[in-house]
């Protein structure tokens, strides 16, 4: 089973969590991941062919103006060489304040998501505390108190595409 990580990454923030969500998956077993920095300086950064074979695609983003940074929207409108639909389908945020809108940032891709046709999952409540309703989040400054709560949503991504796709 393969998972995809797709993100934007300038600072460093990004990719942290991006890894984090990694570790997470790989706990569990059984799993390629594969992740992809929409930063990258060649053409080519999406490896369309892993993310077709992919059960989940997980999308993370800095948070700008309250809402996913421009080159995640500019993929989801582009990119019409990767197919998500019937895929798991996640998010995640960093942000450098804690009313920066993270949260709306997620719910965006969230949006994309669902119009993809991606099953979309966080694990919510129903799988206890901590909750994840949306996706997690963390401030520049939180990123290693925050790391647990990434890695337990990644470890949930994977076992979910495990239930679901195995």
């Amino acid at each position: 089973m393969k998972i995809a990580i797709l993100y934007y990454s300038e600072s460093g923030n990004t990719a942290k969590m991006a890894d984090t969500i990694e570790a997470g998956i790989l706990s569990v077993g059984q799993i390629e991941v594969k992740q992809m920095n929409l930063n990258q300086t060649d053409n080519k950064p999406i490896d369309a062919d892993f993310v077709n074979q992919s059960s989940a695609v997980l999308f993370g983003t800095p948070t700008y103006v309250a809402n996913m940074c421009w080159q995640m929207k500019q993929w989801f409108d582009t990119d019409w060489n990767c197919n998500l639909a019937g895929k798991l389908g996640g998010a995640f945020a960093t942000a450098n304040a804690p009313h920066g809108g993270a949260d709306v940032a997620v719910l965006g891709i969230i949006n994309h998501l669902l119009v993809k046709g991606m099953l979309v999952y966080s694990s919510g409540a129903g799988c206890g505390r901590p909750f994840i309703h949306l996706g997690p989040t963390a401030l520049r400054d939180e990123l290693e108190q925050k790391a647990p709560l990434f890695k337990l949503f990644g470890k949930r991504i994977a076992e979910k595409a495990i239930e679901l796709f195995d």
